[in-house]
């Protein structure tokens, strides 16, 4: 644990923290306002991989950060300064009555939670979805929740940490790290050493491959999440709007941002990859979008982008400190990172200063849950790259 009146070092910082998207962002600021000396290092710039690329969906009920970034979200603007683009509410569509059943399923559980959420009726639907079609067979409104602009709400965070004393490195990758004894005592960039007294690995995708350098690694398996971008359309009544397999919003300038569908298993290099979006996932989500919203048909894509995702083998998020250099916490979404980035970040603040989170019970995200974990659960869930597919 650190102390909330860290000595700065001349080079590096009390606390280190590898990573620049949303989570390592987060987590910085919410350091860096206690008064923790941070710093933050990215391979890239802030954003650059998923953080910055997805839907900006605030959703995510099940997780036990859940309550928190509900109460912190529609605050976020007045907390960091900066404006997220944060509305609040979903709308939750479906085009075919088997979608339609498994909402009924996911409207009754998060009743049971405590949450409104209510069933709407055609013309409720076509008032407040006016691009959605005849085809819509049902749709629920969720009175919580949200979405926000993801390109605003990381660079929200940077700024915000800066504002507070925290420092931020871009175009600096990590090539390993100094370890004395059971402690990290330094991380090794293409810039230099930069000591520590604690180190947060939050590197997306990269985290795994981290993790293992320093012993204990931290499974995952990397997606290319793909958006669509469509021209302005007139603004719905409510802009977070997700069904038929796809999640986004519409944006404050009336256009659709959409991704979902079919990954792409991924094998990274130590710099990552090219996140260009591929042909058939860009046709396959502009399929779906047109079947959600037939309105729309006639608009034309005019952007796309991907980024990469990691995903633990059950889909749920790590936080926790390595057993074999107990000053090093590690975390990962698992692919929701943006929505519960709120609370995410105040969970690793909490886990790096005070060694506990003080509002929910993480537990369910360390790592010992994965002692049993299989060689092979790649291949055994069938997440498997098409370049492994094809090796001899």
């Amino acid at each position: 644990m650190v102390s909330e009146a860290a000595v700065t070092k001349v080079t590096g910082a009390s606390v280190v923290i590898v990573g620049g998207g949303v989570t390592g962002l987060s987590a910085a600021w919410w350091l860096a306002q206690s008064g923790v000396d941070v710093l933050v290092i990215e391979k890239g710039i802030v954003g650059w991989e998923a953080s910055g690329r997805n839907g900006g969906g605030c959703g995510h009920v099940t997780s036990p950060l859940y309550p928190e970034m509900l109460r912190l979200w529609p605050i976020m603007d007045q907390l960091l300064g900066y404006p997220t683009e944060f509305s609040a509410n979903r709308i939750h569509l479906a085009v075919t009555e088997e979608q339609l059943a498994v909402q009924n399923r996911s409207a009754a559980a998060v009743k049971r939670q405590g949450y409104r959420c209510e069933l709407l009726d055609q013309k409720q639907i076509s008032e407040l979805v006016p691009l959605a079609g005849d085809n819509v067979v049902g749709a629920h409104f969720y009175h919580f929740g949200g979405h926000a602009n993801p390109h605003r709400t990381v660079q929200g965070y940077a700024w915000g940490m800066q504002d507070h004393g925290g420092r931020l490195m871009q175009h600096c990758a990590v090539t390993g790290f100094r370890t004395e004894g059971e402690r990290v005592v330094g991380v090794e960039t293409e810039r230099g050493l930069l000591g520590c007294d604690q180190l947060v690995i939050a590197a997306g995708p990269h985290t795994g491959r981290l993790s293992t350098m320093l012993g204990q690694e931290v499974p995952l398996a990397s997606a290319r999440a793909e958006m669509i971008v469509t021209e302005p359309l007139p603004l719905m009544a409510y802009g977070g709007v997700e069904g038929n397999g796809l999640h986004g919003r519409q944006t404050l300038r009336g256009n659709l941002a959409f991704g979902g569908g079919p990954h792409e298993w991924l094998e990274l290099s130590d710099r990552g990859l090219s996140a260009n979006p591929t042909t058939p996932l860009m046709a396959h989500i502009g399929r779906r979008l047109v079947e959600m919203m037939p309105k729309a048909a006639h608009a034309s894509i005019i952007r796309s982008w991907a980024g990469v995702i990691e995903n633990t083998p059950d889909g749920r998020p790590v936080i926790d400190r390595l057993s074999t250099f107990p000053n090093v916490v590690v975390a990962t979404m698992s692919s929701v990172g943006f929505g519960l980035s709120p609370s995410s970040g105040r969970a690793i603040r909490d886990v790096v200063v005070d060694g506990i989170c003080s509002f929910a019970d993480i537990s369910s995200f360390r790592l010992a849950r994965f002692a049993r974990l299989e060689p092979d659960w790649r291949e055994l869930q069938g997440w498997v790259s098409l370049a492994m597919e094809e090796a001899p």
